[in-house]
């Protein structure tokens, strides 16, 4: 098995096109056509993870942050991203990071963190805009299947938790070949009519290329007929946060006892209790501060989250309760959904949990 192989799996889950502008998610050391002799999967690439790695013999490393976030012009080990680019470098291993784009799904960090809470009836908090497209083709009626079904097979026709969706209207298509065309039906400089579907169907801006190829590959027309139009849906599986519901209502005291052991962590700073029963909890790895707009307007009583500043706090304004529970502490079971993933894909492999613990920060009890 190569890296690519790998990373190209990973990003069937989780496509770079839906991480944040700011991120510097893929490949950050190595070839893509490595052999793997094992995967480490950590939260963050630091030197001793990279030592632990060569002990291990895993020569890809799968982290959540990328080591590689600002621009490096110089690889002189005056830093710990250096010394660990250049600790890898030299040893062949290959770094690969899915950040915001693991962020960003349905399935990614945000539903594991609402699972360890216990949370049912999940949503994306908030859904990203201008991530899909329609397909409208025309297709004559002794081909819609084979067709749609190659459009299904590409990517197209998934919508939530239903898949092969399309909507088709029946009715009369005309042409008139020319003399250098090669026609499916009809023969040159004679009017043609024939009857045909006008098939619609959605499908991620990203797929685009992927679903047009398979189009015009089954399709059985020399000139293929067809028109995308960008849509400005928010889609249910791609965005920010996720929010959900507890089984039945709880004392906010007593919901955060429960997260506090849940989530394995010493320490909740929190804004002032409120009286109102915890039913909707609104959660977000790492840096959330952004989205207690988003918490506050889905009704949620709570909003796990981490990196709030001193006057973010007073944002709640007695609206909400913002558990912050730290970036390391509300990411780090990551490294278990990663390590799911990779081992169902790949069951045969050696798929690594890293044990270094990468959390800078330290609490006195």
């Amino acid at each position: 098995m190569k890296v690519k192989n790998v990373t190209a799996y990973l990003e069937s889950l989780a496509p770079r096109t839906y991480q944040e502008t700011y991120d510097n998610s893929g490949l950050l050391t190595g070839s893509p056509d490595q052999e793997v002799t094992g995967i480490l999967v950590t939260l963050d690439c630091t030197e001793a993870v990279v030592a632990e790695a060569i002990d291990t013999n895993c020569n890809l490393i799968v982290a959540h942050h990328p080591v590689i976030f600002k621009g490096i012009k110089k690889l002189t080990g005056s830093t710990y991203v250096e010394r660990t680019v250049i600790k890898a470098i030299q040893n062949n291993i290959a770094i690969y990071a899915i950040h915001t784009n693991l962020d960003n799904v349905h399935i990614g960090v945000n539903r594991k963190i609402a699972e360890k809470i216990g949370l049912i009836n999940l949503q994306v908090l908030a859904p990203k805009t201008g991530t899909l497209t329609k397909l409208v083709t025309f297709i004559p009626t002794s081909h819609v299947n084979s067709v749609l079904e190659a459009l299904y097979r590409a990517g197209a026709g998934q919508i939530g938790n239903y898949k092969n969706c399309s909507f088709q209207t029946e009715g009369t298509g005309t042409f008139m070949p020319s003399e250098n065309a090669n026609p499916h039906i009809g023969k040159a400089n004679r009017q043609e009519t024939v009857q045909e579907i006008r098939a619609e169907v959605i499908l991620p801006v990203y797929k685009e290329q992927e679903v047009l190829a398979a189009l015009k590959k089954n399709h059985p027309y020399e000139e293929v007929a067809y028109y995308l139009t960008p849509l400005s849906n928010p889609n249910q599986e791609v965005g920010s946060g996720m929010v959900g519901e507890t089984p039945s209502p709880e004392e906010p005291v007593a919901f955060l006892n429960r997260l506090k052991k849940a989530m394995d962590i010493p320490v909740i700073r929190h804004t002032p209790i409120l009286t109102e029963p915890v039913r909707k909890v609104a959660v977000c790895g790492g840096s959330g501060a952004f989205l207690l707009p988003n918490a506050i307007q889905a009704g949620a009583q709570v909003f796990v989250s981490a990196d709030f500043k001193y006057h973010e706090f007073f944002d709640a304004d007695n609206r909400i309760i913002i558990a912050d529970i730290g970036h390391y502490e509300s990411e780090v079971f990551t490294k278990d959904l990663l390590v799911a993933l990779l081992t169902q894909k790949f069951p045969t492999f050696a798929v690594n949990f890293s044990g270094t613990i990468t959390n800078p920060i330290r609490y006195i009890i």
